[in-house]
């Protein structure tokens, strides 16, 4: 009885302890499915990222040989560019170089107003050189002297403005300019205007001339000191150095013009080409700060946009900048892997995904082998994005790529044709109309062979001295004789 008590008390025991047996089979079952399955999406993810790493390899690889065929292409294609470029740059620079100089020329054959002396500039204290009965000698040291003069105003007055833009003060230099601008525009100007009206006899009353005055006048401030039409921008800077070559012309000494035209050309040289050169470091340090020189200074074939503010803009811009750079690599570290920060261009997008991220390093791994596997099913959807911006960064490239001269050129061509044509002598005129065309001519073939600023007066007046003196002395004397004793060449 006990043996068959106990082995019913077995048999019972053993029946209890079958369900449980099952119930932790099934658990270990469970288990190791659940781990199959992980170790199947671990070995899924990492054949994934291999793919990929071997798909990233193979572009490498392509950008390596078409960077490694690009150079021949390249240099072919910068050659065409230069000399395309040049075209370019010379016909964009003869445009407005030949409108200022027809302005001054169709002036001063039509107005007798300029080619008058009935006054003198403060810098230009020694005039006795333009009375009839003054000697040589007395004309050679008063135009030397005149000359000398005004040549150490404009290095002061270079100077000063080397020292301001150095030192960032931006808002005195804009004052500076919009006063010139004001008096050139206005005064200058309504000057300029009577003596026209003078001149052909137009009747015009006060109240339309002011209102004439004021349009003309504040649409010229608007387009060259904040933003205007490109044409119009270049219309004002050609009338304010016509402007000027023509004040010029009237108001210094005739030999003195002379004179003070080869010192500007020597001036332009060590201003320019010497390291120490005002000019010189003023193009460096706007090239360094990434801003462009005053549109008041330079003719430019291109828009050039300039406000008072520029300065504390460009530290705003600085600041936002850091402040991006410094969060970028926090994002970067907050990432699991930075595969999609290389595909979406380096911008970072905020995702709920980041808080994966402190999760188990299976879950992040199969994260990634997600992402990779979307981004590589719409590569091209990811690489879609990149062409409009090299294509827009390609076109700021081609609207940087102006051509500038400076207004000083610009008013010294024109005081140099100016005063041919005060003789009368169309000869002389035509001769360094042509003169200054070809010094452009070769400025620019030097510009793209050097590839750096160069001075534009040089080449261009010394050729215009040359053929005004020669015109004027061998050339005109010459056709005369012939002409009085009727032959024909």
């Amino acid at each position: 009885m006990s043996l068959n008590a106990s082995s019913s008390t077995d048999s019972d025991s053993l029946s209890e302890t079958k369900p449980l047996m099952e119930t932790h089979v099934d658990v270990n079952r469970r288990q190791y499915e659940d781990i199959r399955s992980n170790d199947r999406a671990t070995r899924e993810s990492a054949q994934a990222e291999e793919n990929h790493d071997r798909e990233v390899s193979t572009q490498s690889r392509g950008n390596r040989t078409s960077a490694q065929r690009r150079p021949a292409r390249s240099e072919e294609e910068e050659e065409d560019d230069t000399l395309l470029y040049g075209a370019k740059h010379v016909i964009m620079l003869f445009v407005p170089v030949s409108l200022c100089m027809a302005v001054v020329v169709a002036t001063i054959s039509s107005v007798t107003f300029y080619t008058e002396k009935g006054g003198y500039l403060v810098y230009t204290p020694f005039h006795d050189g333009d009375k009839a009965d003054a000697d040589t000698g007395t004309k050679v040291w008063q135009s030397v002297a005149n000359a000398l003069i005004l040549l150490g105003v404009i290095c002061v007055m270079t100077i000063v403005l080397l020292l301001l833009y150095k030192f960032r003060c931006y808002k005195v230099i804009h004052g500076w300019l919009i006063a010139s601008s004001l008096m050139l525009l206005f005064l200058f100007s309504y000057i300029y205007l009577g003596v026209v009206l003078q001149a052909y006899n137009v009747a015009m009353d006060y109240i339309t001339v002011a209102l004439l005055m004021w349009n003309f006048g504040v649409v010229g401030m608007i387009c060259i000191h904040w933003k205007g039409p490109l044409f119009l921008q270049q219309a004002y800077l050609i009338v304010i150095s016509a402007l000027m070559a023509l004040v010029f012309i009237k108001y210094l000494p005739d030999w003195t013009t002379w004179v003070v035209l080869g010192v500007m050309v020597i001036w332009d040289l060590v201003a320019v080409l010497c390291p120490k050169g005002p000019l010189r470091i003023l193009v460096e340090t706007a090239q360094e700060r990434n801003e462009p020189i005053f549109p008041a200074l330079i003719y430019s074939s291109t828009m050039i946009w300039s406000v008072v503010g520029m300065a504390d803009d460009g530290s705003d811009k600085k600041k936002k900048k850091k402040k991006k750079s410094k969060k970028k690599p926090e994002a970067a570290t907050a990432e699991p892997d930075r595969v999609e920060e290389e595909l979406d261009g380096g911008f970072l997008e905020e995702r709920p995904t980041r808080q994966l991220s402190q999760s188990t390093e299976e879950t992040a791994r199969a994260v990634r082998a997600a992402r990779v596997l979307g981004d590589t099913e719409n590569g091209q959807r990811t690489n879609s994005p990149r062409n409009p911006t090299r294509e827009e960064e390609e076109e700021e490239e081609e609207e940087e790529r102006g051509v500038k001269l400076g207004l000083g050129d610009f008013i010294f061509y024109g005081v140099l044709v100016g005063k041919a044509s005060s003789n009368g002598d169309w000869n002389t005129t035509l001769a360094c109309f042509v003169a200054i065309l070809i010094g452009l001519c070769f400025t620019l073939l030097l510009l793209a062979i050097f590839r750096k600023a160069l001075p534009a007066l040089p080449i261009s007046i010394t050729f215009g001295l040359i053929f005004n003196f020669t015109t004027s002395l061998l050339v005109q004397p010459f056709a005369d004789r012939l002409s009085a004793s009727q032959v024909y060449i």
